[in-house]
């Protein structure tokens, strides 16, 4: 339990303490007048309230990767905490929030435009079509992993109705105005998901539970040398520590921000809510089933279906009512994360080739490509999409990172605060390529880390030439 608290009281300080000092690197400044203002166009830039901003960035980021990614995570053990704590402090809410701040100041146009200002054109490209590849992912994985669970909940509608209702939604919601459905349904999920978690939080403090001391870095999944906690933990958590997905959905907020003084409590706080969120569910998983062994144990007896662990540990702890709210919010947060990459892979087509998105018409003809390809994946195997997923997903967050760095450098802000994060995350998505068999499968883990090691220092080396190069010609 001392873990715990510690590891919950970190999350919450930082918000006050970092967070400020990440705001004052980054310039806030409520004279600037946001895109909101500037660019409203009654669909994609309007003003909203800061409440609800909020609410919508964490549904948006949120999706089944705090729940999912933390009992997968809690897997390795109590080491699981540690990489929540520091990784949503120090890399993740740093990321969302200093990638927020960028977009915001760059009239909220999409992810690889912000990347191409500053790694150049030629990332840009990759850029673009490696986003659209990881928003279509995320969309799939977040018909697949709600309809899943209200499989198990409803038993009398399959699998198959759950998919085409989800996926009829999400076309609604990425066709219409953002004000018509996410601005008005979202703050209620929102709701549910924290009223979730706050649920589970008051079951850990008050209940006959124990939750396991970090008192070591043993790995405790029950093939530690197929598992290894380095590169595997830290791409198994992703939401709840850092998430290169959430810097595709920070465009839609950046568009719909009043001031910058608003930025830290969306982007800086909604992630460390994530962070809270997942840290609660790593915590009960282990303590429920009485240990990272038993869970392990367990979800090894159940096809390693996380959703039944949620289901599990809802209806065993919460009573009926609170199981309803409990499973309402892990429901409602892949929906609404789903609806969100879409939307976000329509603004990316339309930022590249200018295509006016006020006629509804512009719309379907993005959208309509977008959900045929994102159906298809629908009838792969869940964990086979899941596990490209979340390689993609930390891949790009090595990328924001590095923008982030050049950024900082052009700016003469403290740019070891991007830097660090983005060596680290550059190291574990290129050793995750040559050590996991889903890629190259090297088994000889010296040689695939110094192979790691010399691709991050190529990739070091590269971008901070053209970032010394670029400000040189500035000055």
């Amino acid at each position: 339990m001392i873990t715990f608290i510690v590891c919950l009281a970190l999350l919450l300080t930082a918000y006050f303490t970092y967070g400020r000092y990440l705001e004052k690197q980054s310039g806030a400044d409520n004279a600037n007048i946001t895109p909101a203002i500037r660019l409203e166009d009654g669909v994609d830039y309007m003003k909203l309230p800061r409440w609800r901003v909020f609410l919508i960035q964490l549904l948006n980021i949120a999706g089944t990767g705090p729940i999912f990614g933390a009992i997968l995570g809690a897997c390795f053990g109590p080491v699981a905490f540690l990489w929540i704590t520091l990784g949503g402090i120090f890399f993740g809410a740093m990321h969302d929030f200093l990638s927020g701040m960028m977009i915001l100041r760059h009239d909220g146009k999409s992810l690889p435009e912000i990347v191409g200002i500053y790694l150049g054109v030629h990332t840009r490209s990759v850029v673009r079509v490696f986003s659209i590849i990881l928003l279509v992912l995320v969309g799939a994985v977040f018909i697949l992993s709600p309809a899943q669970l209200l499989d198990s909940l409803v038993p009398s509608v399959s699998k198959d109705v759950w998919v085409y209702i989800i996926l009829t939604y999400y076309i609604i919601a990425t066709i219409l105005p953002v004000d018509k459905v996410i601005g008005k349904i979202y703050p209620i999920f929102g709701v549910a998901l924290i009223a979730m978690a706050t649920g589970l939080l008051f079951v850990i403090l008050t209940g006959s539970y124990t939750i396991p001391e970090l008192t070591s870095l043993h790995n405790y999944q029950l093939e530690p040398e197929s598992l290894p906690i380095i590169p595997t933990l830290f791409i198994t958590i992703a939401c709840g520590a850092i998430s290169g997905f959430h810097a595709t959905q920070s465009p839609l907020m950046a568009r719909c921000v009043s001031s910058e003084k608003e930025c830290r409590s969306i982007f800086y706080g909604s992630m460390i809510a994530e962070s809270v969120i997942a840290l609660i569910w790593a915590a009960i998983a282990m303590a429920f089933f009485h240990g990272a062994t038993g869970l392990n144990e367990q979800l090894a007896e159940h096809g390693n279906n996380a959703a039944w662990v949620v289901d599990e540990i809802s209806r065993n702890t919460l009573g009926t009512v609170g199981a309803v709210l409990a499973l309402l919010g892990v429901v409602a947060a892949p929906i609404t994360s789903g609806d969100t990459a879409f939307r976000s892979a329509r603004l990316i087509v339309a930022d590249m080739f200018e295509y006016d998105q006020r006629p509804i018409i512009n719309r379907f003809v993005i959208c309509i490509p977008l959900f045929i390809i994102g159906f298809g994946i629908t009838l792969v195997e869940f964990g086979i999409v899941w596990r490209y997923f979340a390689w993609a997903n930390q891949t790009l967050a090595a990328v924001v990172l590095w923008s982030i760095y050049v950024w900082l450098v052009r700016r003469d802000k403290n740019y070891w605060i991007a830097l660090i994060p983005a060596l680290f995350m550059t190291f574990i998505v290129t050793l995750f390529v040559f050590f996991s068999p889903q890629f190259i499968g090297i088994e000889n883990r010296f040689i695939s880390m110094t192979v790691a090691g010399v691709i991050t220092l190529a990739i070091t080396f590269m971008v901070q030439r053209h970032a010394y190069n670029k400000k040189h010609l500035m000055a």
